[in-house]
């Protein structure tokens, strides 16, 4: 028979664990058939990506050795394990410390699937790595490499795979996919996995780069940061930078470290030594404070579990008549499932700290509304050392109810709450924090038992991307601790200051970029301005054509609609045959792409479901013998 012609459109991690998936369930399917024999299924895979496959635009390797993940080496993985409740077969691999263990015990090499570390400076953070660390990007890039190498040597007979350094400009109706290059190429399926792309400037941003062009600043719009411009931004320049999150720490090692500043360990804490060619950054955003530190302690107490957001609770919302609003129906549910993961941990690991036993907590917890003034009077009978206690609106916004004199004050109080915050994340006998960030990731994963279409338009296009994500993202997917160690240490040196919440600027003719909050004394000027956040999500607006074109040819705005198993919708809600879309920029709940091993992770599950269906258009175009095979 004729090969099958599958492209892909883009090759980063999503993509290429879409393709193990592919393989995987291919070989099984196909396993005890001869690819020689007539009627046997042939795949041919073309992977279309300006970056090598594996890292992808993200993680590429081109870019600074300081950049590194938020998670640590033992918590990446990108490998189907026995916790994965999915329909196509497992095939274990190592977690990203474990490769690395491999590598420098000679036995990827051994196995004659090694990899060159040809960099220096990953090899030699390979050789210390430990399962505590938080890799740069760069080593990182070699481990999605490697996975990318071994699947497709492990391909099975009758299945070829090309990677083209290109880059896809359109993709026609009859799924004809027109490159860069000028090469034409004929699909018989299409796969769109573009990962995290730019957009166009929305009407603020827009605004605000005719502005600083019009009175000759200097702006930097939201923008991955390694790909962002800072050339710039000079020594001791005034910079505002709007945005404490992610991207807001990369910005911070860029234009410190990354400019020849070094921080040391005298005994007494962490101390920052200036090169000269920092400028002087002004950090403020609408929370006020930067994404919480990554927790590294550990459950003392009893397991996690799902007690409010649960499948019976789930099951009920679907039941219901009309479609589901996730502020009014289920963040009450997360707010719940928050606070009994907080104390759970609390009384059943450090019960020596609390009053009572936990099932009559429980039962506390229970009968009053995550959001109930009684509540905190509750606790407070309950808990008596202060830190102990947790509120969920607290968690959120942590300076709601300050009150600040002058922007020194403000600047002291944001200081205080990083202190406090790591103590919380990162001490022992604060395990309770461990107990959220579980409740947490809990109901990330609970979210996907929601079918997409039962979700209002508000909840799918504002609340979910928005509210949720954001709040997800600030809570359990923050920076590791000693990022934050180390501003400290930069606002201890007067290269960082903390500007307070709810910061908002203005471009004012003769003086510059204005920052201020109205509820925080005076004004910051500057010459220059950063939004240190990643582009919105809004695949019309995709800065990719491809994408643009084909969420307009649906008519959405935000996401690309897809069914269950990525298929993507046409306009009139009928999924199409050959084409499949995996990402951030779908309608499908966001996952992610590599994840924690023993996690049952969505991601998986979401990747092999759409493998699965893939598979069965491959198999389904094939002769009888084939399908039989």
């Amino acid at each position: 028979m004729s090969v099958h012609r599958l492209v892909f459109v883009g090759a980063g991690p999503r993509a290429i664990m879409l393709l193990e998936r592919i393989i995987a369930r291919f070989g099984a399917a196909t396993g005890t058939a001869d690819a020689r024999a007539v009627g046997a299924p042939r795949l041919h895979v073309e992977l279309i990506d300006p970056h090598p496959p594996g890292a992808g635009r993200i993680w590429r390797r081109a870019q600074s050795p300081l950049l590194k993940l938020n998670s640590m080496a033992r918590d990446v993985t990108v490998f189907t394990d026995d916790s994965c409740v999915i329909d196509g077969p497992i095939r274990p691999g190592p977690s990203l410390i474990e490769w690395a263990e491999l590598w420098r015990s000679g036995e990827l090499a051994a196995s004659g699937r090694g990899i060159d570390i040809d960099d220096e400076v990953a090899a030699a953070e390979a050789r210390g790595l430990r399962g505590d660390s938080f890799p740069t990007r760069r080593l990182h890039s070699y481990y999605l490499e490697w996975f990318f190498r071994r699947t497709v040597a492990e391909a099975p007979a009758g299945v070829t795979v090309r990677w083209r350094r290109d880059t896809v400009v359109s993709v026609s109706p009859e799924n004809r996919v027109a490159l860069a290059s000028g090469l034409e190429l004929d699909a018989d399926d299409v796969v769109f996995a573009l990962g995290h792309t730019g957009r166009e400037p929305d009407a603020a941003t827009a605004g605000l780069i005719a502005g600083a062009r019009r009175e000759r600043l200097h702006y930097v719009p939201p923008a991955f940061t390694a790909d962002a411009d800072l050339s710039q931004l000079g020594a001791g320049d005034d910079v505002i930078v709007r945005g404490m999150g992610l991207a807001a720490v990369d910005l911070v090692v860029l234009l410190t470290q990354g400019r020849g500043g070094r921080f040391v360990d005298d005994g007494d804490g962490l101390r920052y030594v200036p090169s000269g060619r920092e400028p002087s950054l002004h950090l403020g955003s609408r929370r006020g404070v930067p994404y919480r530190s990554k927790v590294s302690s550990t459950v003392q107490g009893d397991a996690p579990q799902r007690e409010v957001l649960t499948p019976a609770a789930i099951a009920e919302l679907v039941a219901r008549p009309g479609l589901i609003d996730f502020e009014a129906d289920v963040w009450p549910l997360i707010a719940g499932e928050l606070l009994h993961g907080h104390y759970r941990e609390l009384f059943t690991g450090h019960p020596d700290r609390v009053v009572g036993d936990w099932e009559t907590f429980r039962s506390v917890l229970q009968s009053h509304a995550w959001d109930d003034p009684a509540l905190l009077a509750a606790i407070a009978a309950r808990v008596p050392d202060p830190l102990d206690r947790f509120d969920v609106a607290s968690l959120d916004r942590p300076l709601a109810a300050a009150t600040f004199t002058e922007r020194d004050d403000a600047h002291e109080r944001v200081r205080e709450h990083i202190v406090t915050d790591l103590h919380l994340r990162t001490s022992p006998k604060r395990s309770a924090a461990q107990g959220v960030f579980l409740a947490a990731l809990l109901s990330f994963l609970a979210l996907a038992e929601i079918p997409a279409d039962r979700w209002n338009e508000h909840s799918r296009t504002q609340s979910l991307p928005g509210r949720w994500h954001t709040f997800f993202s600030y809570v359990a997917s923050g920076p590791p601790a000693h990022r934050l160690e180390e501003l400290l240490a930069l606002a201890d040196a007067g290269v960082v200051r903390f500007l307070g919440p709810e910061i908002d600027v203005r471009i004012d003719p003769e003086r510059g970029f204005v920052a201020s909050s109205r509820r925080v004394p005076g004004e910051t000027v500057a010459r220059s301005l950063v939004d240190a956040w990643l582009p919105g999500p809004g695949a019309a607006v995709s800065e990719n054509p491809v994408l643009r074109a084909l969420a307009r040819q649906q008519g959405s705005e935000v996401r690309v609609l897809t069914d269950a198993d990525g298929r993507v919708l046409q306009p009139d809600g009928s999924p199409t045959a050959s084409v499949f879309a995996l990402g951030p920029f779908t309608s499908l709940p966001e996952s992610g792409a590599f994840t924690r091993p023993a996690s049952n992770a969505l991601s998986i599950r979401q990747t092999d479901r759409t493998a699965g269906a893939i598979v069965d258009a491959v198999l389904g175009a094939a002769t009888p013998l084939a399908r039989l095979a």
